[in-house]
């Protein structure tokens, strides 16, 4: 068996993690926050490969694990049903998830504050050094540092993320701050808006110590807008102190100016129910939507993997699934090849052309809002973005070249 760090201790890095370590290697997850991660507020739709994932690496995976809906609807302007169609899923949150899986991984293979800057891949091992000088050896390192991986910087500084052209708003809301109304017509669905040039999704996701009762739940929403990049883009990114953020914003460093703008907005533009939500959130925070495809995912003795290799779009709410699909397929190549470079070569030849095509649906998906930034008409048609829209892989229908949601890009 073989020594394993993981770089990352985020969701992908912890089902890594959990997955080698039963399969008994030694295994160390290095987390550059000095900060446990726990806490953290976004929806995360699950799908049958990731509820899979999860129970392969010890996480207890039950009716706790998120809040069942069973259709979904689409509202107008003025909060009315505009489309709706029957489709029963499990909706959790990222902190959720953290705590399960930081739940089975025992404590002395995750360390905080552990910044690694430089790896090194050798014919018999690999090495990352920290910050503090310390440097670790193993046989095989993962890298799971998500989007702006300092792992891939250095052994692809050429791989960037490419901006998309719009932002995306998130927030939690909890229900008991919400109107009778409103907890009525939006708590019992997976629920989409869609003003022109934009898309506001939200569902319930459980509430405070992971309660999943009705009462005690939260409203978790996503709103794309549009936002050149330039000028309008940096203004989102600069916090109440004038300091930009370029490489993205901490949820608690967006400016209060940009949030009374976006609920002023909400307000004009989502139906009641929804800018309700917007205005009574604690703390809506803001992402720049990006592209991601790394044409490489095995250096030698090094593997990207989840955000560190592709990013896809929020659209087809598949970040941690594509992640856990990742982890199981690194801990299956281990098991057959050892901690190898072939091991490794053989999971990037499985991995990388799905996660290419999961990231080419996704830009799909969000081709009319990407198009509002290049002056073409923003189509979108309710029907289909309610039921392609992060929906189990298993339930993937091809968009036909020839609609203008394809068209737009």
């Amino acid at each position: 068996m073989g020594r394993i760090l993981v770089v990352g201790g985020s969701l992908g890095g912890l089902m890594a993690a959990n997955l080698l370590l039963r399969a008994g290697h030694e295994v160390q997850v290095l987390e550059r926050s000095p900060r446990s991660l726990e806490g953290r507020g976004a929806g995360i739709v699950t799908h049958d490969s990731l509820r899979a994932a999860l129970r392969a690496a010890g996480a207890v995976v039950d009716r706790t694990l998120g809040v069942q809906v069973a259709s979904r609807v689409v509202r107008d302007a003025s909060g009315q049903v505009a489309a709706a169609w029957d489709h029963a899923q499990c909706l959790t949150s990222w902190g959720r998830l953290y705590a399960l899986l930081r739940a089975a991984l025992p404590a002395a293979c995750y360390r905080l504050g552990a910044q690694v800057v430089r790896v090194e891949s050798r014919a018999d091992g690999v090495s990352a050094a920290l910050a503090d000088a310390e440097v670790l050896h193993g046989d095989l390192l993962v890298a799971a540092d998500g989007i702006r991986s300092s792992v891939r910087a250095q052994l692809a500084p050429e791989v960037q993320p490419v901006y998309a052209g719009y932002v995306a708003w998130r927030g939690v809301c909890d229900e008991v701050s919400l109107s009778r109304h409103t907890r009525s017509t939006l708590f019992g669905h997976f629920g989409f808006g869609l003003p022109d040039g934009e898309q506001m999704l939200g569902y319930p996701v459980a509430g405070a110590d992971n309660s999943v009762e009705p009462g005690a739940r939260r409203w978790n929403f996503v709103w794309y807008r549009p936002a050149a990049e330039g000028a309008e883009l940096d203004a989102l990114m600069t916090d109440a102190d004038g300091v930009h953020h370029p490489g993205g914003i901490a949820p608690h460093q967006v400016s209060w100016r940009q949030v009374a703008a976006a609920r002023e907005a909400a307000r004009a533009r989502l139906a009641p129910q929804f800018a309700e939500i917007v205005e009574k959130s604690t703390a809506p925070f803001l992402q720049p939507i990006h592209d991601l495809v790394s044409p490489r995912f095995a250096f030698d003795r090094i593997a990207l993997l989840g955000d560190a290799a592709v990013v896809a779009r929020p659209h087809v709410g598949m970040g941690v699934a594509k992640a856990g699909d990742d982890a199981m397929a690194l801990a299956e190549s281990i098991a057959l090849e050892g901690a190898t470079p072939q091991a490794l070569r053989r999971y990037a030849a499985l991995r990388q052309p799905v996660g290419a095509s999961v990231a080419e649906r996704a830009r799909r998906l969000g081709a009319y809002l990407e198009a509002q930034n290049r002056g073409r008409p923003a189509h979108r048609d309710a029907q289909t973005v309610m039921r392609q829209t992060a929906i189990d892989p298993a339930l993937f229908e091809t968009v036909d070249p020839r609609t203008p949601e394809a068209q737009a890009v």
